[in-house]
């Protein structure tokens, strides 16, 4: 008998303590929009780079070369909105500008600005800890040697800097 109290008081004290534990201190739950936000800019801003093992190709042709230097950071200021800087684009992207995300799962990233690759739909997707950029730069429906210079398919894979 003795042991049936002690088997009842266990569980009782289990039971209490399983169903008081809460969620309170986690806050309110993220949408699905917040999440996507934060794969791109952490809490507050990340910046992605070539250097350390990314690559960049056009039309499956590789040009990592042509943009070692290349980084963009994305950043989150709440009220003040989503922004980005860009340092050794070659002229595809603005040096800055803002960001916005698009599509019913948040999948594509539109810049702002007027170089080839801004108001574009650009797919993005974490793989691991890495971040895969594609997007096509179209002829020009102007007559543009800058422009028609970049055309095609690109696929950019950015690590994080540290």
């Amino acid at each position: 008998m003795k042991y049936f109290g002690i088997i009842f008081f266990l569980l009782g004290l289990t039971s209490f303590t399983f169903f008081s534990c809460s969620n309170e201190d986690e806050g309110p739950e993220k949408t699905p929009e917040e999440i996507a936000i934060e794969s791109l800019a952490g809490t507050s801003e990340q910046t992605w780079t070539i250097s350390g093992g990314g690559s960049v190709s056009r039309d499956g042709a590789s040009l990592t070369n042509n943009y070692t230097d290349f980084e963009v950071t994305f950043r989150n200021r709440g009220s003040a909105g989503l922004n980005y800087e860009t340092t050794g684009s070659n002229g595809l992207f603005d040096p800055s500008g803002s960001w916005s995300l698009e599509g019913e799962s948040y999948s594509l990233l539109r810049l702002s600005g007027i170089q080839p690759v801004a108001n574009r739909d650009i797919s993005y997707e974490k793989q691991g800890t890495d971040l895969r950029l594609e997007f096509t730069v179209p002829n020009p429906t102007e007559a543009s040697a800058r422009v028609e210079a970049l055309v095609g398919f690109y696929v950019f894979t950015l690590k994080p800097k540290p």
